[in-house]
């Protein structure tokens, strides 16, 4: 895939949440909930300043991260969902 998000832009991929409660009780697709967990798949050059000048992106592929639950647009690339979002709905770096 080559496909790079412009200015503040994230290209994420969803990681998908578990299928069974702690209980051992398998949860069907129609009540899961869409995970706001994912990957970076690719990240924009980073915004720009008053002054012309690139503001550095926190966020690099492969890093693993948190989002708010209505974040980011749906998009469809090479047959695989993914979501595309400005870096300031990112709530988070997992470690």
């Amino acid at each position: 895939m080559s496909f790079t998000p412009l200015h503040d832009r994230v290209l994420v991929r969803r990681l998908e949440g578990e299928e069974k409660t702690a209980g051992g009780l398998i949860i069907p697709d129609s009540a899961k909930e869409k995970p706001q967990e994912g990957e970076v798949v690719s990240v924009g050059a980073g915004a720009r300043d008053e002054d012309g000048d690139r503001i550095a992106m926190d966020v690099k592929a492969g890093d693993k991260i948190l989002f708010g639950k209505w974040s980011g647009t749906e998009i469809k690339l090479d047959g695989e969902d993914l979501l595309i979002m400005k870096e300031s709905d990112i709530l988070g770096v997992m470690a």
